[in-house]
């Protein structure tokens, strides 16, 4: 079966859609496209990357032309399924159902709700665009082949409009993270944040934490990932505890993994937004995965899986004191550290990767295949 999936938002290096969902159906034996933005075309991993040039400004402009080109890349592929990866890709995956394919939405984030803290849209419209969307979501959900939802609560919404809903979990890959070469340079008296670097992620409370550990005791922050806004770098790099903080911007794969190794716990403090407090963060499961105690936003969802497997601490994400304790437990309890460590490891070996969640996909795919080899008889 001929697979294709569409991005007008997303990397060719998107961990969800290109490493674990496109490389996880070539190894089940599909021929897989992937159609990206702003990237040149060529084959990685067995998957075909179809590049799409867009010189669209803005997010309005992205919506209006580079969709309109993601489209017509995508017909040239002719493929059997389109697996699409973003809500502006909606009305495409309605014209390709119109033409007689198999169409899969991929719901990442609860849309409804992030358009209420989106910048670009005005305040006083946001409420009407988040109920808009959600109809609409609905109702190009329900003529649609099936829906893969990263979250349960998302899922739970979704099986509404379409019964062929299925939670796919982003959890890490098994051992992608996972090193043997573990060289703590400083102990554990360093905290590592990799990830968008947003206001909303925590960023301005993780900076003042650092700088209330080092009143009493040293610890470095190394900071990994881009600023959004440009501006917000600059605001950040002028706070005091940014002389603290080694800030390694963008990071391929392979850093991610180096960096992991040196850490002394990974933080994920995302502010109490609607949408995060019912989402899962792949950065909890990824510092899990490497054998990273976490410090993380103590959302109920979270302190279930943090605490039940004993693998870090849980604060209020928006209380610097609090971010600032934790970090110093960490340094002044070591062998507990490095046991929750050991325990977070070994909870995403049990249950928390990938290789569990992909035989999902693959028997979704499966009964794609299925009901189109009967429609064909």
């Amino acid at each position: 079966m001929k697979v294709c999936h569409l991005t007008s938002v997303h990397s060719m290096n998107d961990t969800r859609i290109f490493i674990k969902e496109c490389q996880s159906l070539v190894q089940s034996g599909y021929d897989v496209t992937y159609i990206v933005p702003n990237t040149e075309s060529k084959t990685v991993s067995g998957v075909r990357i179809i590049g799409v040039q867009s010189d669209a400004k803005g997010q309005l402009g992205r919506m209006r032309k580079t969709t309109q080109k993601v489209f017509e890349k995508a017909l040239e592929v002719n493929a059997d399924v389109y697996h699409f990866h973003d809500p502006e890709l909606m009305p495409i995956g309605l014209k390709l159902k119109s033409r007689g394919k198999k169409v899969i939405y991929d719901v990442h984030e609860d849309v409804p709700e992030q358009v209420l803290s989106k910048q670009w849209i005005p305040k006083p419209l946001r409420k009407l665009v988040s109920i808009l969307v959600k109809r609409y979501e609905g109702y190009v959900s329900a003529k649609l082949d099936a829906v893969v939802c990263a979250t349960p609560t998302i899922a739970s919404r979704f099986k509404n409009y379409n019964k062929s809903t299925v939670t796919l979990h982003n959890y890490p890959l098994l051992n992608e993270l996972a090193s043997d070469n573990i060289d703590r340079e400083h102990g554990n008296r360093s905290a590592l944040y990799i990830g968008g670097i947003y206001v909303l992620r925590g960023i301005r409370e993780m900076v003042r934490a650092i700088e209330k550990v080092n009143e009493s005791t040293e610890c470095r922050f190394v900071l990994a990932g881009e600023f959004a806004p440009k501006s917000l770098e600059e605001e950040v790099k002028a706070m005091p505890g940014f002389r603290y903080t080694d800030y390694l911007g963008f990071l391929d794969r392979a850093n991610v993994k180096r960096v992991l190794t040196e850490a002394g716990m990974g933080l994920v403090l995302l502010h109490p937004e609607p949408r995060f407090i019912v989402s899962l963060p792949i950065k909890m499961f990824e510092y899990m995965s490497a054998g990273v105690p976490v410090i993380a936003s103590n959302f109920p969802l979270w302190k279930d899986i943090v605490e039940k497997n004993k693998c870090g601490l849980c604060v209020d994400p928006l209380n610097v004191e609090e971010i600032a304790n934790a970090m110093k437990w960490i340094i002044e309890n070591p062998e507990e550290a490095k046991q929750m460590g050991e325990n977070g490891r070994r909870a995403v070996e049990e249950i928390y990767n990938w290789e569990s969640e992909s035989e999902k996909l693959i028997n979704l795919y499966q009964t794609l295949s299925e009901t189109k080899a009967v429609s064909e008889i």
